[in-house]
C-alpha cells in the first residue's frame, strides 16, 4: 500500500513563501489523514468525566498510567449510563473509538463506540507481569536495600490530607520519640492524579538534605485504589531515590508492588512509625543498663586490680624494697675489700722483689767494689772519648788518666817512669 501526499492526492501545488495555504486548507488536510486511521482499541486511566444531564455527548479524559500523556474521548452519553458499573475517576477502561480532527478548534479526541472496564483479574495479571519484570530487573534484590537510620535528623512523610495514616504515623512516632521532625506533604492516594502528585512530593523530599527517611503511608483499600502503589514508574522512582523509603500501604494483606521496591516494607502505618524511631522509654532503659553494666565492670575491675597489689605488696622484695639494694651494697663492699687486700698484696709482694733486686745490684754493683778501695781507671782515645785502661800498653807516657774511687775521680798523667 502507497501512501500520497495531500498535496498530491489533491492536485494542489506545495505551499510557498509566495503563495502559502489558507489555516483552512491546513486544517481540513489534516483532518483527512487522521480521519484515514480508523477505529482503534485505546487503553487508560480515567482522568475526569463531564457527562451532564440532559446532554447527548459525554466527555471523559484518558490518562495514560505510565507516560504523563493524556486525550479527549467524546462518546454518546447513553454509553456509559449503559455500563453496570459507573465509570469513575482512575478506572482503567478500554475503549473503541475513532480519531476525530475538528477543523474548527484544531483539536484531536476519540469518538468512542465502545466501553469495557478493565476487570481485577486483568489489573492482578498485570501486576503480576509488572512483578516479574522488575524482580529480574534486580529493583526487589535485598542487597540494594539500605538500612535505615538509628535516629533520623528528618521524616518526611506523604500521605492523605487528614488520613488516618497521617494521624497513626504521626501519634506514634512523637509517641515513642518526641523530638522527631516530620515533613508532611500530603497528596492524593488514590485515582489518576496520585501517581504524579506523589513523585513530585518524592522528588521534593529526596532533594531536602534535612530528610533522612522518607515514608509513603495509606490506609487499606480494593485493588483499584491501591493500583497507583503498583504504578511502574512510581516504583522506578523510589528504588532511585538517594533517600531511603518505607512503604507502609494498607493493612498486612495488601502487598503492592511499593512494598518490594522500598527499603523497608512495614504491614501499617502504625508499624512505620514504630520502625523509623526508637522508643525513647526503651532506649533510657537501655542506656540505665548499660550505665549499671559498666558500673559493676568497673568495680570488678578495681576489686581484682587492688587484690593483685594487695598480693603483691605481700611479697618480701615488695614488703621491704631496700633490703635487697642493702643486701647487694654489702656484697659490693665485700668485692671491693677483697679487691684492696688483693691488691695490696700484690703490691708489696712486687715492693719486696723490688728492694731485693736493689740489693742485689747494690751488692754486685761497681760503687760497692770501689767503696772497698778498688778504682776504675780510663784513658782518653784519640778522637777525645774515654776507655777504660785494660793494658799498659794503651797508656803510653803522656797519656792523661782519669782515675774514678768510691767518693769521687782523679785526673793523673802517665810518667816515663
Amino acid at each position: 500500500m502507497t501512501t500520497e501526499s495531500p498535496a498530491t492526492s489533491t492536485g494542489q501545488q506545495k505551499p510557498t513563501a509566495e503563495s502559502p495555504w489558507p489555516v483552512r486548507t491546513v486544517a481540513r488536510k489534516i483532518a483527512d489523514w487522521i480521519h484515514r486511521l480508523g477505529a482503534v482499541w485505546v487503553e487508560g486511566q480515567v482522568t475526569q468525566i463531564s457527562a451532564r444531564q440532559g446532554t447527548r455527548t459525554a466527555f471523559v479524559t484518558l490518562r495514560d498510567p505510565s507516560a504523563d500523556i493524556s486525550m479527549t474521548v467524546t462518546c454518546p452519553t447513553r454509553l456509559l449510563s449503559d455500563l453496570e458499573q459507573p465509570l469513575s475517576d482512575g478506572a482503567h477502561i478500554v475503549v473503541h473509538a475513532r480519531p476525530n480532527f475538528y477543523v474548527g478548534r484544531g483539536t484531536i479526541s476519540l469518538r468512542a463506540s465502545e466501553i469495557r472496564p478493565v476487570g481485577v483479574g486483568e489489573l492482578l495479571a498485570r501486576i503480576e507481569r509488572l512483578r516479574k519484570l522488575l524482580a529480574a530487573e534486580g529493583l526487589f534484590a535485598p542487597e540494594r536495600k539500605r538500612p535505615l537510620p538509628f535516629l533520623p535528623r528528618g521524616v518526611g512523610l506523604i500521605t492523605g490530607r487528614a488520613s488516618a495514616a497521617e494521624h497513626d504515623v504521626l501519634a506514634n512516632a512523637h509517641a515513642r520519640w518526641p523530638a522527631v521532625q516530620f515533613t508532611v506533604i500530603n497528596t492524593a492516594v488514590q485515582g489518576a492524579s496520585a501517581v504524579p502528585q506523589i513523585m513530585k512530593a518524592l522528588r521534593k523530599l529526596d532533594a531536602d538534605p534535612d530528610v533522612d527517611v522518607i515514608v509513603l503511608a495509606r490506609g487499606g483499600g480494593s485493588v483499584e485504589d491501591l493500583l497507583p502503589f503498583s504504578d511502574e514508574t512510581l516504583c522506578r522512582a523510589v528504588a532511585a531515590a538517594g533517600t531511603p523509603v518505607v512503604s507502609a500501604i494498607g493493612h498486612e494483606p495488601d502487598s503492592p508492588l511499593l512494598d518490594h521496591v522500598a527499603d523497608l516494607r512495614c504491614s501499617t502505618p502504625t508499624d512505620a512509625s514504630k520502625r523509623i524511631v526508637p522508643d525513647v522509654a526503651v532506649e533510657t532503659a537501655r542506656i540505665d543498663e548499660l550505665r549499671d553494666r559498666a558500673r559493676r565492670a568497673l568495680r570488678g575491675w578495681v576489686d581484682r586490680e587492688r587484690a593483685l597489689l594487695n598480693q603483691l605488696c605481700s611479697r618480701p622484695v615488695l614488703a621491704d624494697p631496700k633490703r635487697p639494694l642493702e643486701r647487694d651494697s654489702e656484697q659490693v663492699w665485700l668485692h671491693v675489700e677483697r679487691a684492696r687486700r688483693a691488691a695490696l698484696t700484690v703490691l708489696n709482694a712486687e715492693q719486696a722483689m723490688v728492694s731485693e733486686a736493689r740489693a742485689k745490684l747494690t751488692t754486685l754493683g761497681p760503687s760497692a767494689t770501689l767503696d772497698r778501695g778498688y778504682a776504675v781507671v780510663q784513658f782518653r782515645r784519640d778522637d777525645g772519648s774515654l776507655g777504660v785502661l785494660r793494658s799498659v800498653s794503651d797508656a803510653p807516657a803522656g797519656t792523661g788518666l782519669r782515675i774514678r774511687v768510691g767518693d769521687g775521680a782523679i785526673h793523673a798523667t802517665v810518667d816515663d817512669d
